[in-house]
């Protein structure tokens, strides 16, 4: 029985068109980079600056979802490990440019955040629940 025609697929078809666009390989996936967001070196406790970094990351988060560059980004709970939150990063080709799009955030620029990165493989499909996050968004941050 192919792919195509086994119970759980319910009739539906391969769509080459959106695979394309997607950047999908044979299997429906791509390569992303993970990134893990840490407690950074800077102990600023003047919250006027750490309000301005934390502020232009928000606005750098929007920026990179524009360019299609940040497809995931949020916060973890309280955790011994300092982590802060992730993004997954999309259309970025190699470490060194996903890199350079990291040192645009404000937070990390200032040492408030520090990161770590992963390469990732995962869904083709994946940025295709942006279109929905609109939808269910009361409030902006």
């Amino acid at each position: 029985m192919s792919r195509l025609n086994s119970p759980d697929k319910k009739g539906i078809e391969f769509d080459q068109e959106l695979a394309e666009k997607l950047g999908a390989d044979d299997y429906g996936m791509k390569s992303y980079y993970f990134v893990v967001l840490k407690t950074g070196p800077e102990k600023n406790n003047n919250k006027e600056f750490v309000n301005e970094a934390f502020s232009g990351h928000m606005a750098n988060i929007n920026r990179l979802v524009k360019e299609e560059k940040l497809i995931v980004a949020g916060p973890f709970g309280k955790n011994n490990d300092q982590f802060r939150g992730l993004f997954i990063l999309n259309n970025v080709k190699t470490e060194e440019e996903a890199k350079e799009i990291l040192e645009t955030d404000p937070a990390i620029k200032s040492g408030l955040l520090s990161y770590t990165i992963y390469p990732w493989y995962g869904s083709a499909a994946l940025p295709m629940y942006l279109q929905y996050s609109e939808k269910v968004t009361k409030s902006k941050f």
